[in-house]
């Protein structure tokens, strides 16, 4: 695209949102061509495989190009759209200038744009996203009634939620625990169709690329849980918590474990930045990461794991918050189920599957080398890690020494 001399065209490209994603989904524009908008002012939404997130602007301009349909998927990297600054620009209102107060709000009205994926107040002054729309449609918000905290007082997802919170809105005494998740919802298919969403074909070809890329093997030990199960009653945290500093501190004396493989490339982290994974129900799967998670207690790890997994089931996590994890748990147990394979999250060497904690009947052994039946909580730990950059050996290791942790936790809960 020509330009003057006075004019400068800035591509706006699809983000990186993590070194496992390759690509991202176009879902919404909030603009279209010939609309003002302000630097930092959400350009579009984008959805990957870990989580859905909104494209700010890089400079202040006018929309000049947009390049991607909405429900087009494009490589990282992909320019979406162009936008102009200097002179041509120049002379434009500005994206972010505050609404002339009213006494009420018109209805909002679809736009023509390049995609038909804009909606704005037929008066020009306000403009919401399709996830603001839909929030308050399924909660009865009238969203001129929302103080808006974005740019120009722009009524934000975050907005709605805590009007929500705070009593707003005529359904909020009885809101679904995830108002959204980091996924955007589709209609459920006509039952025998076959058809699956966007989510889950995401997930889908996330999962195959990672079995088609590593060398996946897995490995199990048992764990005797007596000392976790009364450690965490007297904290009133879960067992995580503790299968978690379990981890970290076996990362620490094999740290081959907390690396990436890229191609050929293998890197091993410092830090460890544990990634927990949280299931949403049909919503699908996200795994939020506790970034320098070795510098935090068994308390800290509960603390910051709950907090995760709440405002990741409320769509309110960062994408900060979803990417450079250095290896990850996933936690099924909690359902009751006693083993599984898990598959590897790019471009990790290994994932820890932690088990349900059920009463068995185990051979003990006291101090005088007498064996005897007792009931003792059992969870079975399973390790899927990368033949390319592992071995059985290591692997083993690293769970004895994890089961070694865990079974040494002394009173105090550490």
């Amino acid at each position: 695209m020509s330009s003057s001399p006075t004019e400068t065209v800035v591509d706006v490209t699809m983000p990186q949102m993590g070194v496992s994603v390759a690509e991202g989904t176009v879902v919404a524009w909030r603009v279209a061509v010939g609309d003002p908008i302000a630097a930092d002012e959400t350009i579009c939404e984008i959805s990957t495989d870990k989580i859905d997130t909104e494209v700010p602007a890089p400079v202040s301009g006018v929309v000049s190009e947009i390049l991607v349909p909405v429900e087009t998927t494009v490589e990282v990297g992909t320019v979406l759209a162009r936008i102009a600054t200097g002179a041509g620009a120049a002379a434009a209102k500005p994206a972010d200038a505050p609404a002339p107060a009213t006494a009420a709000e018109p209805p909002v009205e679809a736009l023509p744009g390049p995609n038909g994926a804009r909606a704005r107040q037929a008066n020009g002054n306000r403009r919401y996203s399709p996830v603001v729309q839909r929030i308050a449609a399924e909660h009865g918000v009238d969203l001129s009634q929302v103080p808006g905290t974005g740019r120009g007082g722009r009524v934000r997802k975050q907005d709605v939620l805590a009007f929500l919170e705070g009593g707003g809105g005529r359904e909020a005494a009885e809101a679904p625990l995830h108002i959204e998740s980091p996924y955007r919802p589709e209609p459920a298919p006509a039952v025998g169709s076959g058809q699956l969403s966007r989510m889950r074909r995401q997930i889908g070809e996330h999962m195959k690329r990672s079995l088609e890329t590593s060398a996946t093997c897995t490995t199990w030990i048992e764990v005797d849980m007596s000392r976790v199960e009364a450690a965490r009653r007297r904290l009133g945290v879960t067992a995580l918590a503790f299968v978690a500093r379990a981890t970290i501190d076996a990362l620490r004396e094999h740290p081959s474990l907390n690396a990436w493989l890229e191609g050929e490339r293998y890197t091993q982290h410092p830090g460890v930045n544990l990634g927990i994974a949280v299931s949403l129900g049909d919503d699908g799967l996200i795994v939020p990461v506790i970034h320098d998670a070795h510098e935090l207690s068994v308390e800290g790890l509960a603390a910051r794991i709950r907090d995760l997994a709440t405002r990741a089931r409320a769509r309110q996590l960062t994408p900060d918050e979803v990417r450079d994890g250095t290896f990850t748990i996933t936690n099924p147990g909690q359902y009751g189920s006693i083993m599984a394979t898990p598959i590897i999250n790019q471009p990790q060497v290994g994932i820890l599957d932690f088990e349900a904690v059920v009463k068995r009947p185990v051979v003990v052994t006291d101090a005088d080398g007498s064996d005897s039946i007792a009931i003792r909580p059992v969870t079975i730990l399973g390790l899927s890690w990368d033949h390319r950059a592992l071995d059985g050996a290591l692997s083993a290791q690293f769970l004895a020494s994890v089961k070694r942790h865990l079974e040494g936790v002394v009173a105090s809960g550490s």
